[in-house]
């Protein structure tokens, strides 16, 4: 089948189409065409071999990281869904390749496609809505009346999180730049700062949390925003020692992330905050949890251009140059 691969890691030139096997299914996999993929920033670093350490690929590899499609085969032991069902996912992080006709997704990691959504539009959220949901749900537990700040709110991961954060009664704050205020306001935001003329870390006090998607400078003066006890969950900063453990990783490793985290976490502490890394999973349960969130007009998705999968490359250079408007990036086979 075709399918976009590298056979080393390296920089956009790394990236051709060519022919891999068919996918192996298993007792609990489910045989999904692929109709539609996105792209994000994950596939670029996984391209780069920044993951290489913790997340040992075979090569050559397919890249690609979510997808919506429809269900063509299911293995013998699946009880959740049937060869026809319109879905979608975000495969289990040692089984990736989206970019490819077809994959085989464990039954977990998947979900019905939401009801009403374009196939594009489905593509484009399993990674987004599920780093959103685990970063404000799962790990930082999102009150109502709370304060959360969101980087970069017109991107992939921000205009999913800026309604989700909305959605469970936070008051929401996020940076964007100039043209895409209407848009951060739009999603729900009460406060955007256009970092363009403004300085977020001047204009905003007293947030329980942030989420930080950029890392860098941006990460560290998020630390002044919080109040004391506040929380940064990162998913651009430097990995910790908590998720070395999410993942087995062996105690060297371990120790290895835990020294990569050690300025940011210290900084934290001075500030009385702390500070984490998320590097998000595949979970079925909650991206039916999304869909029910989509379905009822609560949330819904940013696409900002739709590439035929056979410039899937040229996708990939796009949204890596930072070209996109707002929101996602998606592959179309059709």
């Amino acid at each position: 089948m075709k399918a976009f691969v590298i056979e080393k890691y390296g920089d956009r030139s790394a990236v051709h189409a060519g022919e891999v096997p068919e996918p192996v299914v298993g007792a609990e996999d489910v045989l999904v065409r692929v109709d539609a993929a996105s792209v994000n920033p994950l596939d670029f670093k996984i391209r780069d071999g920044a993951f290489k350490t913790v997340l040992p690929y075979r090569l050559p590899l397919v890249l690609g990281n979510d997808l919506a499609g429809t269900v063509v085969r299911v293995g013998p032991s699946v009880t959740r869904f049937a060869v026809g069902d319109e879905v979608y996912a975000r495969p289990g992080k040692d089984r990736i390749g989206t970019f490819a006709e077809r994959i085989a997704v464990h039954q977990d990691d998947l979900a019905l496609k939401p009801a009403g959504l374009t196939t594009a539009e489905a593509a484009s959220l399993p990674l987004v809505a599920l780093t959103s949901w685990q970063a404000l749900v799962e790990k930082a537990r999102v009150r109502p009346g709370q304060k959360v700040l969101i980087h970069a709110g017109a991107g992939g991961v921000g205009t999913i999180a800026v309604q989700l954060a909305k959605e469970l009664g936070a008051h929401v704050a996020t940076t964007v730049s100039t043209a895409k205020v209407p848009l951060a306001k739009e999603l729900g935001a009460e406060v955007v700062v256009d970092y363009r003329t403004q300085d977020f870390a001047e204009v905003l006090d007293g947030y329980d949390l942030v989420l930080d998607t950029l890392g860098g400078e941006t990460l560290e003066k998020s630390l002044r925003v919080l109040r004391p006890g506040g929380r940064v969950i990162s998913i651009a900063g430097p990995p910790d020692a908590d998720f070395a453990r999410e993942l087995g990783l062996n105690p060297v490793l371990r120790q290895v992330m835990n020294v990569l985290s050690f300025r940011i976490r210290r900084r934290a502490k001075r500030h009385g905050v702390t500070y984490g890394f998320l590097f998000m999973k595949a979970d079925g349960e909650q991206l039916r949890e999304v869909a029910r969130l989509v379905e009822a007009g609560r949330i819904r998705p940013v696409v900002d251009r739709v590439f035929p999968f056979a410039q899937t490359r040229e996708a990939m250079e796009y949204a890596e140059q930072g070209r996109a408007k707002a929101g996602k990036v998606v592959v179309a086979m059709n």
